[in-house]
């Protein structure tokens, strides 16, 4: 039948980069370490260190996702032609939907195993710190920071990542001020880099009695959370720590004890703070990740003497300066203002469908074609 011959080209034409797409993922590199990590695993004392041991365990789980998502779409192409083959034979019509439903999501899966393979930056494969910070709105802008904050969790758990609070400062009427969230996986700073920037937001205001529309304005930094072999600098003297009470839920422990921490980075600046953990000595550990994770960042910039340029990458929280916007009235929208990205289907968004707006940038950056200003 016509219909199924048509799938055999459309398979046929497929498969040399299905092919290719091996390569690009490295995936015989791949099998080569995570064969390596898990004799290394199995071997005596490879738990006495537990942080160690669980990274990785982590990288074998990544690789393996990998080489196993490989194998899924070779999978797929061999059982459409299958599909193809078998109606051809019955001249069954009833299976071209199924077949139709399965090429579509072949080419699905191909096209983000190749966007995956445009991680190429220094730290693209690392875990991915994540700063929100309340600008210009006050409880409107909190509440917006709040909003991005649910949106990036909910990213993370779609693609099955993991995300733990680093730091948490709540709103003043509701929202959040300022919070710091670690999201753990596969290429998570190669995803998310792209988030970094003011994100503004346009709708009718829940606060407000009159229900007058609000624009309000929100920032996300976005760093790389380095491996411990990543050699910074961070001098004992260079920094200032102060201890404080946590605020907010914790349980009494963590409100009757100075177990807040705060650093003070003087050649820069930077302050960090960490108040989630039970311990100071955990808070503490969260802010030293977050100070090299910022001062690393700062190397991936141009060599700067000043502080202002050191900070230079934090715009303005205003308007002008964001990269996207989120429109709930009077109409829906959220549009990319770099790749000219865009969609109507705000809530799916809100809920932490972002691939579309981190795709096209990844695509922007890999050809050099951006939005035209």
């Amino acid at each position: 039948m016509l219909q199924f011959d048509e799938y055999k080209v459309k398979l046929n034409n497929l498969r040399p980069e299905l092919d290719e797409l091996e390569q690009a993922l490295g995936l015989d590199a791949a099998r080569r370490e995570a064969e390596m990590l898990e004799s290394e695993s199995a071997s005596d004392g490879f738990w006495d260190n537990l942080e160690k041991a669980q990274k990785v365990q982590q990288r074998v789980k990544n690789l393996r996702d990998k080489i196993e998502g490989q194998e899924k779409r070779q999978g797929q192409w061999e059982d459409l032609m299958t599909l193809c083959e078998l109606g051809n034979e019955m001249e069954d019509e009833s299976l071209v939907p199924e077949l139709e439903e399965g090429f579509a999501k072949l080419q699905a899966d191909m096209e983000e195993a190749k966007m995956s393979t445009l991680f190429t930056g220094e730290y693209d494969n690392s875990n991915a710190i994540l700063t929100f910070h309340a600008g210009a709105g006050g409880t409107e802008a909190q509440d917006w920071a709040q909003m991005l904050y649910r949106m990036y969790t909910r990213w993370a758990e779609r693609h099955g990542f993991t995300c733990k609070t680093l730091d948490y400062l709540d709103g003043d009427e509701a929202g959040l001020k300022s919070a710091t969230i670690l999201i753990e996986g596969e290429n998570a700073y190669g995803h998310l880099r792209s988030e970094h920037g003011v994100h503004r937001l346009v709708r009718v205001s829940p606060f407000d009695a009159n229900a007058r529309r609000q624009t309000s304005f929100a920032s996300v930094e976005v760093m790389p959370d380095l491996p411990e072999d990543v050699e910074i600098e961070i001098r004992p003297e260079d920094i200032e720590m102060q201890v404080y009470r946590a605020s907010g839920a914790g349980g009494q422990h963590v409100n009757k004890t100075s177990s807040a921490v705060r650093l003070i980075h003087k050649p820069t600046g930077i302050v960090v703070a960490s108040q989630q953990e039970r311990s100071q000595f955990q808070n503490k550990d969260n802010c030293m990740k977050m100070l090299r994770a910022k001062l690393v960042e700062l190397q991936m910039q141009e060599k700067a003497e000043k502080i202002s340029d050191l900070k230079g990458v934090q715009l303005k929280i205003e308007w002008g300066s964001q990269i996207r916007s989120y429109v709930f009235m009077p109409y829906q929208l959220v549009k990319d203002n770099r790749t000219g990205y865009e969609t109507s289907n705000i809530n799916a968004v809100m809920d932490g469908d972002l691939d579309g707006f981190i795709n096209a940038y990844l695509k922007a950056e890999a050809t050099g074609v951006w939005a035209e200003k």
